[in-house]
This record gives C-alpha cells, structure tokens and sequence, in this order.
C-alpha cells in the first residue's frame, strides 16, 4: 500500500489568545509541526500540545521555529545574520525536543516557519544554515522543505534525512514556489479542490499551477495550515479521501 505523511501547522495559540483546532486536528494527521514560541505559542500551549500528541499515540513531533515576530505571526522577513538564525533556531528545538523527551517522545523533524521558510527560496545560503543548525543538533532529525526546493537540497547536502512538502491549501508558481499571500488566489478555501488536488500530487507528482500549466511535484508530506478557518475541515476530506484511494497516512 502507497503511504503519505500528513502534517500541520499547530501550537499557535498564546496567552488568552485561541488559534485553530489543535485538539481535534492531532489525532487526524501523522506529523504535527508545533510552534516554538517565537512566532506563535507560549510555554504552557507548547506543554498542553506535546501533551495532546502524546495522547494521540501515534502523530510525530516536530519543531517549527520561526523568527521572532508575535505580531506579524512569523510571516514578515527579518535581516538577520547567520549566527542569529543559528541561535534561533537551536533554541526554539531545543525547547520543544526538551518538553517531549519529559512526555517520552522523540523529536522527528524539523520545519521552518513561516517567513524563514520562504526566504529560502532565493536564498541557498539560509537554507545550508538550517540545515547545518538542525544537523548540528541531532543529525538524525529529519529537515522538512517545499518540494524539490532549497531547503531539501541543502538538508541533502549536509547529510539529512529530507522530507519534500506539499501544500493542500496553498497556490504555486511555475518555479514551483508558493504565490504570495499578498496576490489573489494565493489560498485554496474549497476542500473538495484541495483534496483534487493533494490526490493529483500523491499520485500523479503533479500539480495546477496558478496559471493553469501543470508541473511535477514530489510529494512525502502533505501539510495543512492549522491556523486556517477550514483547517479540520480540510484535515477530515483529505483523510478520508486518500484512505479511499487506498492511501494509508504514516508519520514520515
């Protein structure tokens, strides 16, 4: 049986502040990416989500880490140097490697957030310092990265395990890049061409791009924004869809 990985953005939450179904969503998905504090979530949503994937038996903990910017949800570029996104981002895993170990689970990969993931893109420098930073950490963590792009490159250059991500909710470009947020049709709101379309990439390695041409995508991992309005309701038509297909979902 043919197998994909199905993941999402999650602990986003802070202070009195409520994002997304994280309750609801972990035990539907294989791999669960979880805020670290920087961009989005705190100490004691950090803890209360490790504790849920822990009740979920079987969903993968993997850090996200993002740069330090609560208003613009990690979304905005920052100038920083190398040795400041090394910091970073050693921080913000070990944070949440630290708190799993204390529930008896074991970090499985690593996926940058937001703004420091799309700055790879254009930036193959970025992507080496991720790749060496999370290598640097524990070199059998897994490097999560948009299909075919940078950051799998890089993680492959340096010796890690890479796992190519694909986007239900999310437009591409030609290059094979996300389109920006800021353009229209950037997001994709209906989850009955969502699940086309993530059923295309598992099983064709295609992908509609926002101008109509179809290009090859390699999907390991499918990701669904947790913060999105119709995140559960994707999560749950994607799930049902690929077990239909005789797809079976499986923590990478």
């Amino acid at each position: 049986m043919a197998y994909i990985d199905l993941n999402s953005d999650l602990g986003e939450s802070y202070g009195r502040y409520s994002i997304g179904n994280d309750a609801e969503i972990i035990p539907l998905i294989s791999s669960a990416n979880v805020a670290c504090g920087f961009h989005a979530g705190d100490p004691d949503v950090l803890l209360e989500t490790i504790e849920t994937i822990k009740a979920s038996g079987g969903t993968g903990l993997g850090a996200h880490p993002g740069y330090p910017d609560r208003q613009g949800f990690g979304r905005r570029d920052m100038d920083m140097t190398a040795e400041e996104v090394r910091a970073m981002v050693l921080y913000q895993i070990a944070a949440v490697d630290g708190l799993g170990k204390m529930h008896g689970l074991q970090l499985n990969h690593v996926k940058p957030h937001g703004a420091l993931y799309n700055a790879t893109f254009d930036d193959y420098d970025l992507a080496l310092t991720l790749a060496h930073t999370v290598y640097e950490y524990n070199p059998d963590l897994k490097l999560m990265g948009l299909s075919g792009h940078n950051l799998v490159k890089a993680g492959q250059e340096v010796g890690l395990q890479v796992v190519n991500e694909v986007f239900a909710d999310r437009a591409y470009e030609k290059d094979g890049t996300l389109v920006s947020r800021r353009k229209e049709g950037a997001m994709i709101t209906d989850s009955d061409l969502a699940l086309k379309r993530v059923i295309r990439m598992v099983t064709e390695g295609k992908v509609e791009t926002i101008d109509g041409e179809d290009i090859d995508i390699q999907a390991d991992s499918i990701c669904v924004h947790g913060d999105g309005a119709k995140a559960l309701e994707f999560v749950q038509s994607i799930r049902k869809g690929l077990m239909q297909e005789g797809i079976e979902i499986k923590t990478i």
